[in-house]
C-alpha cells in the first residue's frame, strides 16, 4: 500500500481534487430532497404556481452544477489513476529487466505480462473508482441520515437501525469474497499460460495434430475459471436483494410511522417524501460503496501480486568493478571446480567443471541433448551464478564484476534467433548502437548474410517482421551472429546458432569467423562434430560433466564420448579411412 502511495504522491493535486469535488456534487445532492418538499408542501400544497418555477428552476441550477462538479471530480480521478498506473507499469517493467534468469525462470513469463496488463490495470481501476467514491458515499449515507433527523427525529428513527444492518451485511459479504477473488486471479494467470504456450506453440501443435488435445485442457483451465468466477459472483449477488430488502423495510417503516404523523398534523407530505427520498440516496450510495469495495477487493488481490514482483529481488548483484583488460598470459575465461544448478531442483546440472580458454582461441562445446552446454556458456555472462566454484573473465572472479561490463565485451547468439520488429539496420545497431554502415555490412559479410540482404533490395531499410516473421531460420540465425559480431566483441559464444544453415553455409561462417583478425575467444557450442573439429580446444560434456577436452584427433583416441557422437554423425567409411590414417 505504500508502494501505492507513493505513486499518488507524485500527482497531490489532482489526487486531493477528485475526491473533494465529488464532495461538493454530494453537498448539493443533499438539498434536492428538502427542494422537493417544499414544493410539494407549498407550491403544490398552497397551489402557488410561481414558487412551483422558482424551486423547479433551483432543482435545475443544482442539478447543472452537480454535473460540473462531477465531470470535473471524474476527470482528476481518472488523471490520477491513469498516471499511477503508468509509472507503475514502467517501474515493474524496468525492475523485470534487473531480474536475473533465475528470478524470471521461477516467476514464468505468462505471470510477468499477467502482472503488467491485467493487474495493473485493476490497480488502476480501483485508484479511479476510490478517488470518485471514498468520500463521497460515506458523506452522502451519514448526511442523508443527518438530514433526516433534521425533518423529523422520530419519523427518522428507522435510518438508525437501517445502516448499521446494511453495514453488517455488506461488509460480511466482501469479507468472504475477497480471498475468492484471489483465487480467481491467480486462475487467470493458469488461462493466460495455456494460451501462450497455445500460440507460441501453434506449429508444433497442428504439425502432430493436438489441436483437440489443446482445446480441451484450455476449455479445462478455462472452466475452472468459470465455476471459480460464479461462485464468487453468487456470494456477491446477493449484496444488492439484501440490501434493497432492508432498504424497502426502512421505506415501509418511513411511510408508517410518516403516514401516521402525517395524519395528526406531526409532518407534512412534503418532509415524507424528503425521507423517502433520502432512504433512497443511503440505497444508491450503499450499492456504490459496495461495488467500490468488490472492486477494492480486486484491485488489492492485483496490488499484492504486484508487489510479489517489486519485492523479488535478484539474486546477482549489479554492483561491483568494471571489467579489465587481462595481462599478457591470463586466460580469457577460466573455470575452477565449477558446479551449477537451477532453482528448485536437486540434482546438479553442472559438476565440477576446469578448463581455461585463452585469448585468440576457439572452444568447441559438444555433447548429447540435456549434457549442460547452454547451462555452461550461460555462466560466462552472468546470466547465472554458479552454485559452486568460480568463473574467472580475464583473470578476475565474475562475482566481483559489475554484469553490464561483462557483457557489453561479449556477443551473445543464443540457440533461439530473436529478432525485433524494426528495419534491419536497428536490429544489427542492437549489438553497437554506434555502429556505422562500413560495420554493419562488414559484420554482415562475415556473418554469411550480405548476399541475402542485397537481394532484398531495401538494404538496411528492410523491415523486420515481429520475431524475424518474414524470415527464414537461416537468415533470421545469421543476421543474429552479425548483430554479435558487430559490437567486436572480446568473446564471442554460438550457441548452437548455426542449426538452420546448410553444411557448406556453417562452413564458410566458421572459416570467416577463424579469420577475422580481432582476436576474439569464441566458445562454439554445437550438436555437429563438422561445426567444432577443426576448434584448438573441444570440451566433451556428459551429464554435466567434463568427459574429455582436448583437440578432434585427440578427443577420437581417449574419449569414448566424443567418439561415439562422432562415428553416428559419419559414414563407415569415413571412419575407417580415418582409423587407416
Amino acid at each position: 500500500m505504500r508502494r501505492l502511495l507513493n505513486y499518488l504522491k507524485k500527482h497531490p493535486v489532482v489526487t486531493v481534487l477528485a475526491p473533494l469535488f465529488k464532495m461538493l456534487e454530494a453537498s448539493f445532492e443533499l438539498f434536492v430532497p428538502l427542494v422537493v418538499a417544499r414544493m410539494i408542501d407549498i407550491g403544490i400544497g398552497r397551489q402557488r404556481s410561481g414558487y412551483l418555477w422558482q424551486m423547479g428552476g433551483i432543482l435545475i441550477l443544482l442539478g447543472i452544477v452537480g454535473f460540473g462538479f462531477s465531470v470535473t471530480a471524474q476527470f482528476f480521478a481518472a488523471k490520477s489513476a491513469v498516471s499511477a498506473g503508468m509509472a507503475m507499469r514502467n517501474d515493474l517493467f524496468a525492475h523485470i529487466n534487473t531480474l536475473s534468469y533465475k528470478e524470471i525462470d521461477t516467476i514464468g513469463t505468462s505471470t510477468l505480462i499477467n502482472r503488467m496488463t491485467n493487474d495493473i490495470n485493476q490497480v488502476q481501476n480501483g485508484i479511479n473508482m476510490f478517488l470518485r467514491l471514498f468520500l463521497r458515499s460515506p458523506f452522502v449515507v451519514f448526511g442523508a441520515m443527518i438530514m433526516a433527523f433534521t425533518v423529523d427525529v422520530k419519523a427518522a428513527l428507522p435510518f438508525a437501525a437501517a445502516i448499521p444492518l446494511l453495514l453488517v451485511v455488506v461488509f460480511a459479504i466482501l469479507l468472504v469474497s475477497m480471498p475468492l477473488y484471489r483465487k480467481v486471479q491467480k486462475q487467470v494467470d493458469k488461462v493466460l499460460l495455456s494460451t501462450r504456450e497455445n500460440l507460441l506453440g501453434i506449429r508444433v501443435v497442428r504439425a502432430f495434430n493436438h489441436q483437440d488435445s489443446e482445446m480441451e485442457h484450455f476449455r479445462k483451465e478455462s472452466g475452472n475459471l468459470f465455476q471459480k468466477q460464479i461462485h464468487v459472483g453468487k456470494i456477491s449477488a446477493l449484496l444488492n436483494p439484501l440490501t434493497y430488502v432492508i432498504i424497502n423495510l426502512g421505506i415501509i417503516a418511513i411511510l408508517w410511522t410518516g403516514g401516521r404523523q402525517v395524519y395528526i398534523g406531526g409532518l407534512t407530505q412534503g418532509q415524507v417524501i424528503a425521507l423517502i427520498n433520502y432512504m433512497s440516496q443511503i440505497l444508491a450510495e450503499l450499492i456504490k460503496l459496495a461495488n467500490l469495495i468488490i472492486l477494492l477487493s480486486k484491485s488489492m488481490a492485483s496490488l499484492n501480486r504486484v508487489n510479489q514482483i517489486f519485492d523479488m529481488h535478484s539474486s546477482i548483484d549489479t554492483t561491483g568493478r568494471p571489467l579489465q583488460a587481462g595481462t599478457e598470459g591470463t586466460p580469457a575465461v577460466q573455470f575452477k571446480d565449477v558446479s551449477f544448478s537451477y532453482a528448485g531442483t536437486g540434482k546438479e546440472t553442472l559438476s565440477g567443471l576446469n578448463f581455461t580458454a585463452m585469448p585468440g582461441q576457439t572452444i568447441g562445446i559438444i555433447g548429447g541433448t540435456g549434457s549442460g552446454k547452454t547451462s555452461l556458456i550461460s555462466l560466462i555472462p552472468r546470466f547465472y551464478d554458479v552454485t559452486k566454484g568460480k568463473v574467472f573473465i580475464n583473470g578476475q572472479d565474475v562475482k566481483t564484476l559489475e554484469p553490464y561490463s561483462i557483457r557489453s565485451r561479449i556477443g551473445l547468439v543464443p540457440q533461439k534467433a530473436q529478432l525485433f520488429k524494426g528495419t534491419l539496420r536497428e536490429n544489427i545497431q542492437w549489438g553497437e548502437p554506434d555502429a556505422t554502415e562500413q560495420d554493419i555490412y562488414q559484420a554482415l559479410d562475415t556473418a554469411q548474410a550480405r548476399e541475402f540482404v542485397d537481394a532484398r533490395k531495401k538494404g538496411l531499410e528492410l523491415m523486420i517482421e515481429q520475431d524475424g516473421g518474414n524470415l527464414s531460420g537461416g537468415q533470421k540465425q545469421r543476421l543474429t551472429i552479425a548483430r554479435a559480431l558487430v559490437r567486436r566483441p572480446e568473446i564471442l559464444i554460438l550457441d548452437d546458432s548455426a542449426s538452420a544453415l546448410d553444411f557448406a553455409t556453417d562452413a564458410k561462417l566458421r572459416k570467416a569467423i577463424r579469420q577475422d583478425t580481432r582476436q576474439m575467444t569464441v566458445f562454439l557450442v554445437s550438436q555437429r562434430v563438422s561445426a567444432i573439429q577443426n576448434a584448438d580446444k573441444i570440451i566433451v560434456l556428459d551429464d554435466g560433466r567434463i568427459a574429455g577436452t582436448g583437440t578432434h584427433e585427440a578427443l577420437l583416441t581417449s574419449c569414448a564420448v566424443y567418439k561415439e557422437i562422432y562415428e553416428s554423425q559419419t559414414s563407415r567409411q569415413e571412419v575407417a579411412h580415418h582409423a587407416e590414417a
